[in-house]
């Protein structure tokens, strides 16, 4: 009886008895958390106030950048009437003139005066590193910038890369939609609205210049190539007809000598026509021919097509191009205009984005230190 009353005395003597302070290592107690911030708040305060300034300061001292713009599509046709004019009296030297009075219109000149890919070479140009390089080395606002930079930068070519490809990123051409015919936005981004207006009214200046003479200069480089298409054409036939007619005369002579041997002064009607010295013409009339055929000196009596080459290379020589035309690869749908807001920095978002992260950092100070205490503690 005595030993079965022991045993449960002495297990709850031995029985483990664990702290309150140390049940719950693993757990915070919220309102510890709350006492513990609210302890801790001259920290977070302070965190969140030198953050804040520090976000406010970096805000107003960072480069400002400012982006204009403008919409554009590809040209209607009342834009290329001057240049398809141009382009149009070219056309009958590339068409085709057959015997039978037919007319086979070439289509050489057509992609000239297509306004969809006319407009496509002016993106391109916009687009082009070159353009934007040589833009960009004439530009007093870049000179400006550039010479701003650390003497030592300047003379970096990795640096100078670099600033020249951080530009180039900052004059677009993309296109607004999905759709085939959607228009396109330009834009120039640079350091101030009056410059960025400036500089993208300037450069859309230019590349319609180069688009301008480079719609000029395919004109005259497919004319050309078809001038000395021509020339080498009429000197393939001119050869041709020379060699038939030096063929024919000597086939003359033949059957004149023949002709004389056979004693046949005057035509005669013979068996065969296929003969190669044929002598019925008789001795008379083949000495005509001979001497016909050796006093001619206009070879489109032998080859008339040599007529047609030498008309078109006579309107060649009529016709000019006139540079001086007016014409647009491009109109606009919304014409360049300053900015309104620029691009960046976005002070406000900066301070706020600044003030939260200083508050977190004091936060997760305070934390820290709970944290630390709590190690001590066990």
């Amino acid at each position: 009886m005595n030993g079965h009353n022991q045993s449960p005395v002495v297990n709850q003597q031995y029985q483990p008895q664990v702290p309150p302070a140390y049940q719950s290592n693993d757990e915070i107690d919220l309102r510890e958390l709350f006492k513990a911030l609210w302890d801790g708040k001259l920290i977070i305060i302070t965190t969140t106030v030198l953050f804040a300034i520090g976000a406010v300061l970096f805000a107003l001292n960072s480069q400002e950048w400012w982006s204009s713009k403008a919409k554009v599509t590809q040209p209607q046709l009342q834009d290329m009437s001057a240049y398809q004019q141009q382009v149009r009296q070219f056309q009958p030297v590339f068409d085709i003139y057959q015997e039978d009075g037919t007319v086979l219109v070439s289509g050489e000149l057509d992609g000239l005066v297509d306004t969809q890919e006319l407009f496509q070479r002016f993106i391109d140009a916009f687009n082009s590193s070159d353009n934007k390089r040589s833009f960009l080395d004439s530009s007093e606002e870049f000179k400006k910038f550039k010479s701003e930079l650390n003497a030592d930068a300047a003379d970096d070519a990795e640096l100078t890369r670099a600033l020249y490809a951080s530009w180039f990123s900052k004059i677009q051409a993309n296109k607004d939609g999905n759709v085939a015919n959607s228009p396109f936005v330009v834009s120039f981004q640079s350091i101030s609205k009056e410059s960025s207006y400036k500089l993208l009214s300037d450069y859309v200046t230019v590349i319609k210049h180069e688009t301008h003479e480079d719609a000029l200069n395919n004109l005259q480089a497919i004319v050309s190539g078809k001038r000395n298409e021509l020339v080498q054409q009429r000197r393939l036939l001119e050869t041709q007809a020379k060699n038939r007619l030096a063929i024919e005369v000597e086939r003359a002579k033949y059957a004149l000598d023949i002709a004389k041997a056979a004693n046949v002064t005057h035509p005669i009607q013979t068996s065969s026509d296929k003969e190669i010295f044929g002598i019925d013409l008789g001795s008379k009339a083949l000495a005509a021919k001979v001497t016909a055929l050796d006093s001619v000196k206009n070879l489109s009596v032998v080859e008339p097509r040599l007529q047609q080459i030498d008309a078109k290379l006579e309107m060649l020589n009529n016709l000019e191009i006139d540079r001086s035309i007016e014409f647009q690869t491009f109109r606009f749908l919304e014409n360049v205009e300053q900015p309104i807001a620029r691009d960046k920095p976005k002070r406000a978002l900066i301070a706020v984005l600044g003030t939260l992260l200083g508050g977190m950092l004091g936060v997760a100070i305070v934390l820290v230190r709970i944290a630390f205490r709590r190690e001590k503690a066990l």
